[in-house]
């Protein structure tokens, strides 16, 4: 009798201990204006999901124009800025209401959009014009159009806000923009079919991606103190750069897997990570002296990666086997995979690094696995699935945005 009511006690208690352990925890409470959520363009609905990364909910489905693609957040103000590239043009979305607030015209098939750290000027590549428009974030207009060379792809501005890479696709080059000048500063041939693009943290050298050769692009950029060249007091009489001065030029061409598609740069700016697509791997190039290190495999056909903030660990999604790969930067090898929806792509952290969210391209839905501390005695891993959210058709890109409701919200 001792024995049953001692197992009639302890089975509830055990099972709460083990809800306790094992529920999913919530984010710290910031406040009542605290906000974060992730949002995530449509391509084949014509929306923007918003979701609450507080409850892991999908908060609201926005439309926006044609064929969404890319996808990007204002750091400086409460806005995402959403490329609608069968339309050509740009939404703009108040973050605090969730509304479309603006559309600003550019040119033809756009499909990435790059906002500078001061949050005041964004790019926009146009593939089908051949050109680089130029917002004003805070008229909410283009104040230009720069000529780049043919089917631009990609345009990233660099961290100090002076250089506008631009990978053209058509022509094996790319472009950089004096992006105070507002015109092209050199073009510089590299390798077939330039497209993903990292910057440096300290803006003096940028890598471009090169699906059609297997190669990684290294551009030394020019030092924003050469600005000056333009009123004469960077160069000598005759216009000659002064010595120990350095133009824009390609460095290298450095030989990776097949199918190089996406660059993922370390918060350090250390090494470069690189999805190659069709070798199954990535390859892991020292910033500093463009130098190729390991290739390991990492799952059938990987198409992005997210670093952490503290430099640990590389996440890659594999879109031929519908998975995530967890590898350790430290370690040197994979240490997880991770089975997530149907072909996966786009990929996002909470601010919180806790959260890994994923974007399901053929199913249409966003997968949101957990990584927390494993204790030896309840758990074996560190990651599990937490949640599968259904999105719109065709989720293409994804931007997370955590911020403060302004006071006039607050009415």
């Amino acid at each position: 009798m001792r024995k049953l009511l001692f197992t009639a006690v302890l089975i509830p208690v055990l099972a709460g201990l083990g809800w306790w352990y094992f529920r999913e925890q919530s984010l710290p409470d910031y406040g009542p204006l605290y906000r974060e959520y992730a949002y995530v363009s449509n391509g084949k609905s014509n929306t923007v999901s918003v979701i609450d990364l507080r409850t892991f909910a999908l908060a609201k489905t926005i439309p926006v124009g044609s064929e969404p693609t890319g996808i990007a957040a204002n750091s400086k103000k409460n806005e995402i800025y959403v490329v609608n590239t069968g339309s050509n043009n740009i939404s703009v979305i108040d973050a605090e209401s969730n509304t479309v607030v603006a559309t600003i015209g550019v040119h033809g098939r756009p499909y990435f959009i790059d906002v500078a750290e001061d949050g005041r000027r964004a790019y926009v590549a146009n593939s089908g014009s051949a050109n680089v428009s130029v917002i004003d974030l805070d008229q909410r207009m283009v104040i230009g159009n720069v000529r780049v060379g043919a089917a631009p792809g990609l345009a990233r501005v660099s961290p100090d806000g002076s250089t506008v890479v631009v990978s053209n696709r058509g022509d094996n080059t790319v472009t950089l923009i004096d992006a105070k000048l507002l015109r092209v500063r050199a073009t510089l041939p590299v390798c077939q079919q330039p497209e993903d693009i990292a910057i440096l943290p300290d803006s003096t050298k940028a890598f471009v991606a090169c699906s059609g050769s297997s190669q990684v692009a290294s551009i030394a950029l020019r030092p924003i103190a050469l600005e000056s060249i333009v009123s004469g007091s960077g160069a000598d009489k005759g216009g000659n750069l002064k010595e120990g001065k350095k133009d824009d030029h390609l460095m290298a061409l450095l030989d990776v897997g097949r199918t190089p598609v996406s660059l993922t740069l370390k918060p350090d700016g250390g090494e470069l990570m690189v999805c190659n697509f069709d070798s199954d791997s990535i390859s892991i190039i020292e910033t500093g002296n463009d130098e190729v290190g390991s290739s390991p495999e990492i799952g059938q056909h990987p198409s992005r990666g997210a670093v952490t903030l503290d430099n640990s660990r590389l996440y890659v999604t594999n879109f031929g086997s519908n998975s995530v790969a967890v590898y350790d930067i430290d370690m040197g090898r994979r240490i997880f995979t991770l089975t997530v929806g149907s072909r996966p792509d786009g990929l996002a952290l909470t601010p919180d690094q806790n959260y890994l969210l994923v974007l399901d391209t053929q199913s249409g839905d966003v997968t949101v696995i957990q990584k927390r501390t494993p204790r030896r005695t309840l758990e074996t891993t560190e990651y599990s699935l937490l949640t599968l959210i259904p999105v719109g058709m065709q989720p293409n890109a994804i931007v997370v945005k955590a911020f403060l409701m302004s006071k006039a919200s607050k009415k």
